[in-house]
């Protein structure tokens, strides 16, 4: 198999163990910096170049776009996706879980369980906006951020006023959300591949810190996961069309609850937490599945 691993760095952690996990099973890879492809738009003979040159063939993808990047990376990977090349998720599912109030909508449609959300544009009834997830404490959220970054714990109902107001006049679009106090600062990583989930950590987050991620300085460790955690984590990436995702959950004292859906998700911490081989787990999924045809295509219109 010809394998294109697409990353804007081929020494990334999870770039380097896709990459060998593919190799130790005989396939071809080449890691190819996206934000280099040129889209070749021509009717009925799609192509992309890339150092000048025409790509080779490919059999499959494994997109790794970053959140930065979205529209450009979505771009080439719909083009591989024109020329029939299979990718582990599609375009479609990419931009569906990178817009975070998308998908908390497209979950909720789904009565997956979620933390309780609010969002307006308007900061002429921010009342409203709090009193709508309890009040305080909640939580405010850039929809751009991420790795932690962007997202504000407000501890009482005039600091919740003034962040919402803040981020508000500078034209940011924002979420607020209840806090799961319950949770203790921890969250659960679900990494899903198809429809299971290979494996699963807790994060928690450091001293006097509310999040989790482990950029954030937080912790990790193996946890097992309950049937309704694992059920709606799968769940979760089947209904944005994700068949890799890192899938992240909160315990609450009304079950799990689903925090955001990353399309792609870090190796790094799940492996070492867990010691299970990820990245051969993802490569088994293609090997198995790159011949249906298209990846997964729910909601293509949502």
């Amino acid at each position: 198999m010809n394998l294109v691993i697409l990353s804007r760095n081929s020494q990334l952690y999870s770039t380097r163990r896709l990459r060998e996990a593919a190799e130790q099973k005989g396939h071809d890879v080449r890691v190819v910096d996206y934000l280099r492809c040129v889209i070749d738009i021509t009717s009925h003979r799609p192509a992309i170049h890339y150092g000048g040159d025409k790509l080779g063939p490919a059999d499959a993808i494994i997109p790794r776009i970053g959140a930065t990047h979205t529209f450009y990376g979505t771009a080439v990977v719909r083009q591989f996706e024109m020329m029939g090349v299979y990718p582990t998720n599609e375009s479609q599912g990419i931009s569906r879980s990178r817009d975070k109030l998308r998908s908390l909508q497209l979950l909720a449609a789904e009565g997956v369980g979620l933390p309780v959300t609010s969002f307006a544009h308007s900061t002429k009834d921010i009342d409203g906006l709090i009193s709508l997830v309890g009040g305080a404490p909640l939580v405010v959220k850039l929809l751009e951020g991420t790795q932690g970054m962007g997202v504000v714990l407000a501890e009482t109902k005039k600091a919740a006023e003034s962040v919402v107001g803040a981020f508000r006049q500078l034209d940011a679009n924002i979420l607020v959300q209840e806090f799961i106090k319950e949770a203790g600062g921890s969250d659960i990583r679900a990494f899903v591949v198809g429809n299971r989930v290979v494996a699963a950590m807790e994060r928690s987050a450091a001293p006097g810190e509310f999040r989790s991620n482990v950029h954030r300085g937080g912790s990790t460790r193996r946890v097992k996961l309950t049937p309704e955690e694992r059920a709606t984590a799968k769940r979760a990436a089947k209904i944005l069309g994700l068949n890799v995702a890192g899938v992240d959950l909160m315990r609450s004292n009304h079950g799990p609850v689903v925090v955001e859906v990353n399309s792609s998700p870090g190796l790094e911490g799940i492996e070492e937490a867990t010691g299970v081989d990820v990245a051969g787990k993802v490569i088994d999924f293609i090997d198995k599945n790159r011949g249906t045809g298209r990846a997964r295509g729910k909601r293509q219109s949502a």
